[in-house]
């Protein structure tokens, strides 16, 4: 069975710098580093990272005087900094630059009076920081019905969490026209998860089926899986590891395809590959 991987496939910019600091911070001070929350939303890397010695805690104040404490890549609210200096604790922050800008541009958004309103999954750890940098009254709408129910808000300013596609937010911010008199979106979009799709449909046309591999936890790498499944019309699987694999679903195939999302590291993309080559 002939396998092929996705062009664009696997860790974005912004998650391979997190994880590399959180294998350096590890590596420099085992066992006094501590990550607020996972790195990513990768069980399998963050295991990796347990047995490297960093552990994971719930919140600041769990950690005691002269701990390190790493920020994940999706970021931290601003109190979250403020409450970790009170503390006494080192930051290692790895937010990712563009989810540092994301914040930035949220902040400017509510010094200059706008509503502002966050495209993006309300319970997601980036949008729930993207809120506390908007301030009091910020909105997150995650569908059209979303926007419909927003009241008019008069100065409306937008901005998305990073791994929205570009044409969901392009459609919602054009449905927020109703709802404002003025409107300014800024595109904080990461082209990670674009390519990520586009290169997936393109390696659809050439394929009898697609794996799709990450966290189950991945929002990124759950929506690349949806758009195999539902919108480019073929049999997908969306697994975390190899082990996952069943060579019954593949009865007939000739062609796989494998793509992964933005979270999803090499060497778990890899043994997948290798695993298909087996069937």
């Amino acid at each position: 069975m002939e396998v092929i991987v996705a062009d664009a496939a696997g860790f974005c910019m912004g998650v391979k710098r997190a994880c590399q600091m959180a294998f350096q911070a590890a590596a420099r001070q085992p066992g006094r580093v501590k990550s607020l929350g996972p790195i990513i939303h990768n069980p399998q890397l963050v295991a990796k990272l347990a047995a490297e010695g960093l552990e994971i805690a719930a919140e600041v104040d769990e950690l005691e005087p002269g701990t390190a404490v790493l920020i994940r890549s999706h970021g931290v609210p601003p109190e979250v900094y403020e409450r970790a200096r009170e503390l006494d604790l080192e930051i290692i922050d790895a937010t990712c630059p563009l989810v540092r800008k994301a914040h930035r541009l949220t902040s400017r958004l509510a010094e200059e009076g706008y509503a502002v309103v966050i495209v993006g999954e309300p319970d997601h750890p980036e949008v729930r920081a993207l809120k506390a940098y908007a301030g009091d009254g910020a909105h997150v709408v995650e569908t059209p019905a979303d926007v419909e129910a927003l009241d008019d808000l008069g100065r409306i300013g937008v901005v998305a969490q990073t791994t929205q596609l570009l044409s969901d937010y392009q459609r919602l911010v054009g449905a927020m026209l109703a709802k404002a008199e003025e409107l300014k979106a800024f595109n904080t979009i990461c082209d990670a998860t674009a390519l990520r799709q586009q290169a997936a449909e393109r390696l659809a046309a050439v394929v009898d089926a697609m794996i799709v591999v990450g966290g189950k936890n991945s929002a990124n790498t759950t929506r690349l899986y949806q758009r195999c499944r539902d919108k480019l019309g073929l049999p997908a699987w969306h697994i975390e590891t190899a082990e996952e694999l069943d060579p019954s679903w593949f009865s007939g195939m000739q062609r796989l395809g494998v793509t992964a999302g933005a979270s999803t590291p090499d060497w778990i993309i890899e043994a997948v590959v290798e695993r298909l080559r087996t069937f």
